[in-house]
């Protein structure tokens, strides 16, 4: 697995490891800054290509005269499935910019910086976004949470701040909850498993869209760490102002607290175990009551970190999540760091009966995919994805889905 980024454990972005214990932040490999350093160290490429070497050797030199660090990816994915209620696939894209400005002190221990992010989401031609195949296919899930058509966004704007030497940090602003929130090395959509059920929640904690929010988060000893924040559950990112009038007026939050383990924060996230526990208000406007839950989630990487092994499950009573029990394990492999990836997942799940009514079967769910680093800059992946007895679907008991995701990075 890429060390690069796993040694950052943050809250709100990555951070410079100095000892076991000693870092500020808890994020996962989608936060800005960890986005950044995964992206700027890529050695295990299948053609070492410098062509953008130049404009990367710039960047550096930006980051240290001003404190600016920035970057980019477009990404797309196409889905077909074996069969559907509705449409039986779909395609999209995603260009991202986003950085993290160093403002104040000492940015790995005392500093403040300032971190964005903005995308623009969309579907091609006339077709269904990725994000909707799996409502149309009688699919209690998504196949592919991010990919949609919603236009130009605000993801993330907020300030961060450092403090006691590097080892906690504030986050307060416009925030993403899953940049920290039940973290594990293999929880990008972007990069790693594509279907949600494999990713942050299991599919059972209602995440709220980006908005605004605050967390903490940071070591409380060498080995145990702890997170905990709140944020708006009435977000929409494609209208901020509006979601500032829903945070102060509605007062509908999302409310979480995590408390984690790892023997050493150079294979934090290789070697983890963490519970986190949430609650969601009553969202009254859209008729969602509200609920609780508990999330665990358990992974280790034996063989010199080129083999990891995880075991995740949730609890959801009501608060309008898709799944009230699930249960994910798989493995990812991967020889080189930053090289080629196999990753293999199952997911067993039952839907929500608050969310989709009392008579739903429950439903399985394995994912496969290898995602191919072709540059530095260039990742292709094929994923394949089945459904056993998709809950909304009872005139299938299974379904295929093939999917390709690109990725083109700078």
């Amino acid at each position: 697995m890429n060390q690069h980024w796993l040694t950052g454990l943050a809250m709100g972005a990555s951070a410079t490891c100095i000892a076991a214990g000693d870092l500020s932040q808890l994020t996962g490999p989608e936060q800005v800054t960890s986005r950044l350093e995964i992206d700027a160290e890529v050695p295990g490429a299948l053609i070492n290509s410098e062509w953008l070497g130049d404009y990367f050797a710039w960047k550096k030199t930006v980051k240290e005269r001003t404190g600016l660090s920035f970057g980019g990816d477009y990404s797309n994915v196409f889905l077909s499935a074996s069969d559907s209620l509705g449409e039986d696939s779909a395609s999209g894209g995603m260009y991202r910019l986003f950085g993290s400005w160093d403002l104040t002190g000492d940015s790995a221990t005392n500093g403040g910086s300032l971190v964005f992010k903005v995308e623009h989401r969309h579907a091609y031609g006339n077709d269904i976004p990725p994000s909707a195949l799996g409502f149309e296919t009688g699919y209690t899930g998504f196949y592919v949470a991010p990919f949609s058509d919603q236009g130009t966004r605000l993801t993330n704007l907020y300030w961060r701040q450092r403090f006691a030497d590097g080892r906690w940090a504030l986050t307060a602003g416009f925030v993403d909850v899953t940049d920290y929130l039940d973290v594990y090395s293999l929880a990008s959509p972007w990069t790693g498993f594509m279907n949600l059920a494999m990713s942050t929640g299991s599919a059972s904690i209602p995440v709220p869209n980006e908005g605004l929010g605050v967390a903490i988060g940071g070591y409380v000893s060498d080995t145990v760490y702890v997170i905990a924040g709140f944020a708006d559950t009435n977000s929409d990112p494609a209208e901020p102002g509006e979601t500032v009038d829903s945070f102060f007026d509605e007062a509908e939050y999302f409310k979480h607290v995590e408390i984690g383990w790892n023997p050493n924060a150079e294979t934090a996230f290789l070697d983890n175990i963490h519970l986190t526990l949430w609650q969601v208000d009553e969202r009254v406007e859209v008729g969602e009551p509200d609920g609780w839950g508990a999330n665990i989630s358990f992974s280790t990487s034996p063989f010199d970190n080129e083999f990891t092994t995880f075991v995740r499950g949730g609890y959801a009573e009501d608060g309008g999540s898709l799944l009230e029990l699930s249960l994910t394990t798989g493995f990812a492999w991967q020889t080189v760091s930053g090289g080629n990836q196999l990753g293999v997942a199952y997911n067993w799940g039952r839907p929500n009966e608050t969310t989709w009514g009392p008579e739903l079967d429950d439903q399985q769910t394995v994912e496969a995919f290898y995602r191919i680093q072709l540059f530095k800059e260039f990742a292709l992946t094929p994923d394949i994805q089945y459904v056993k007895n998709p809950a909304n679907n009872p005139e299938e008991d299974d379904l295929w889905i093939i999917g390709l995701r690109a990725r083109f990075n700078y």
